[in-house]
Formats: C-alpha cells, structure tokens, sequence
C-alpha cells in the first residue's frame, strides 16, 4: 500500500469515528503530517495509534470526508467497485433499467460512501459534480470507473463543477466534457419528456429529487386550478396536466426557465391551453392570487445553506406558506418543499405551523415527503436526509 499522509485525533474524539459518521471536524485534529495538502488521502489514527480510517483532507471546519474504514488502497478497483455498487442499488430499487424513466441519481455522495460527488445520469450522460478538492483530484479514476460500470449506456461525462468546489481552494474548474460530447438531452421520467440544460441549469440540469413527489401532485391535480411556484423548468406542472388539472401557471424568476417550461410543456402536450408561464418575482406573485387556485406548489430554491442564514430562512419559508394558506381555495391543496440541508424536519414543519396558526385556518397534513431512493441516507450520516416536504389540507 502506497505511503498515505497521517492524521492523529484528539483524544475521546475517534467517538464519530467508531458510530461510521463519515465527517472529521478541524477541532478533532491534534496533529498531521506536515506535508499534508488539500485534497490528500490521509490515514486517520486515533490518540492511541489506533488505525481509524483513510479519507479526504481538506481545507476548513469539515477537515476530513471518509472514504473507507477499511486498511485499503484507494486504486482505480476501489472507485469501480463503489460505483458499481451504486449502480447495483439503482437497480435493486428499479431505476436504472426502467422503461419509462432514464433519468436518475447514480451517486449520492456519503449516501454512497462517496462524500463530495455527486453524479446524475440522464439518458446516456453522467453529469458530475465534485464539492470536495479530493473528490476532483480523482476525477479521472472517477470517469474510467463510470466508463467500467455503465459501458455502453454511457455517452459523455459532462463535469459541472465550477460552483461547487470549496471557495477558497486553490483549483481553476471549467464545466464541460471530461469524456465524449453532447448528444440527446431528452429525458423520460415516468413516461414524460423533459429537455435538460446540464450547462445552464441549475445544479446538475434537473431537480431529479422531485421525481416521486411530481407523481404524487399527478394524483391530486384532476379538475383544479394549480399555482406552481418556483417552477424551474416546470417539473410539476408537466405531471399536473397530466393528471387532468383545469389549467396550471408556471412562476418563476427565470427567463431562460421559463423558456424550458413551455418547451416541456409543447413537448408533451402539444398545443394545450391547459397551461400558462409567468417570469416574474415569486414573492410579489403570492401577494395577489387570493381564491385563484386549490392546488399550491412552494418549491423554492434553498433558502440557507449556511447555520447563519437558519433564522432568515425560517422566516421566509413562514412569509410563502403564509401568502398561500391565507389565500388557497376552501378545500385547496399546497405541497410545500425544502431543500436545505440546514433546515431540519422540526425546524420547516414549525415555520409552516406558524403561517398555519397565523393565518387562522383548518390546515391537516396529507402526507410528510422527502427525496426518493436514488438519494440514500446513510444511517450513520443523518444529515443526508436534506429534501422535506408537507403536503397541506386547508379549509
């Protein structure tokens, strides 16, 4: 096994460790190879010597994301294996081979023992995107180890990292082809079609966590008048016509959006006037729709990503939940999302208690949401579970 850099904890601080969480704070650390850099495999020892396990170092208040608690050697058959082992759960749940979807998540980071990388597989693409400088710095083993797993269902790598490694780190990413060049980017998921903008879009082109939930706003739709905010590129509206909706508005900020929205839409539904897009303020739309609609989609873009931004987030996620309980139809239904990893379950279920308690109205919860299977949570790394959703009743 090749000479790895070392890192020794502090003592009682192997704890963690021991229970598989898979991060290492700074404070943890009582000494490390001098030489060490960002984006090193190191060893960690505990206090006592004791071998713990090897991960990426790293810059910052998250000093070390595991990669193993195994004594192994992080070659290229350790990256085939783990992700064909997460290809191998794709297809244990029904994803990866199925007719009317080809669109999914293939690595989830530490829900696949993989913290910092993220992969999203659309119909022959594998778009990637590495939030660590390790994680990056493997980016070749990464893509033959695609290559290795997918064969020939796979297309092209389209790296999307330029946002998303550390701020401070010391690495010039450009987005683009790490392997083959664009081809279709025509998705199917649950049998409707969506163009996908992997170079433009928003996170990786699509907001594949949604995809359950888009089925289940499919099953409510028939014969109401749906309000879909911070429509991105119209997810849920597609699947409320499909499910029979009198007519549905598509909200958002961006243009380009909602350009892809009335593509999505035309695509599927080819000259409907089922279906109407606005992009303006999402805020200042909610002021006035007042007995408009009786079905409420709030998806907003995360609103902290950061425990400083917690309260102010809170509070927004009070304001939009407010504005639709107060004036949704008798009888309306609001499915209400976040997406940030900050706002805990309890957190986001008490802001929308308190728009429901101020705006004095009967309000029951329907159903209680999160992100579909190709988006593990590790038992160990709690933190994963970062998509919320309530599905709201309101008389």
């Amino acid at each position: 096994m090749s000479q790895l850099k070392k890192i020794i904890l502090k003592p009682k601080k192997e704890v963690s460790l021991l229970r598989r969480h898979p991060w290492i704070f700074s404070g943890a650390i009582a000494s490390k190879s001098d030489d060490i850099l960002e984006g090193d495999v190191a060893e960690v020892y505990g206090s006592d010597k004791t071998f713990l396990a090897i991960g990426h170092y790293q810059i910052g208040s998250i000093a070390v994301r595991i990669l193993t608690f195994e004594n192994e050697e992080i070659d290229q058959d350790f990256w085939n294996k783990r992700i064909a082992s997460a290809l191998s759960l794709r297809k244990t749940i029904g994803i990866a081979d199925c007719n009317d979807t080809n669109v999914y998540r293939l690595i989830h980071g530490e829900g696949d023992e993989l913290p910092g990388l993220i992969i999203d597989y659309y119909n022959g693409t594998a778009v990637t995107q590495f939030h660590s400088i390790g994680m990056y710095l493997a980016k070749d083993q990464i893509a033959d180890a695609l290559k290795s797993t997918l064969g020939d269902k796979l297309h092209a790598i389209y790296d999307k990292s330029s946002q998303t490694l550390p701020f401070k780190a010391q690495v010039k990413s450009q987005d683009g082809y790490i392997f083959g060049s664009q081809g279709n980017t025509e998705v199917l998921e649950h049998g409707n079609s969506f163009y996908i903008d992997w170079s433009e879009g928003q996170k990786t082109g699509f907001f594949i966590d949604q995809r359950e939930n888009r089925e289940l706003v499919k099953q409510y739709s028939r014969g109401r008048e749906v309000l879909n905010m911070f429509g991105y590129t119209g997810g849920f509206s597609v699947y409320a016509i499909r499910g029979g909706a009198k007519h549905v508005h598509s909200v958002d900020s961006s243009k380009k959006a909602i350009e892809l929205t009335n593509k999505n839409i035309e695509r599927n539904f080819s000259g409907t006037a089922a279906h109407e897009s606005f992009a303006v303020d999402a805020f200042e739309f909610l002021e006035n729709i007042d007995g408009k609609y009786d079905l409420i989609i709030l998806d907003p873009p995360a609103f902290a990503k950061h425990n400083e931004s917690l309260n102010n987030a809170l509070q927004a996620y009070k304001r939009i939940n407010l504005r639709a309980i107060r004036q949704i139809r008798r009888g309306g239904i609001i499915f209400t999302f976040s997406c940030s990893q900050v706002v805990s379950k309890d957190d986001f279920r008490r802001s929308v208690f308190a728009a429901a308690a101020q705006s004095k109205r009967k309000v029951s919860i329907l159903h209680q949401l999160t992100q579909p299977a190709d988006h593990p949570v590790s038992i160990f790394h709690p933190e994963g579970e970062y998509l919320k959703g309530l599905v709201l009743l309101v008389e």
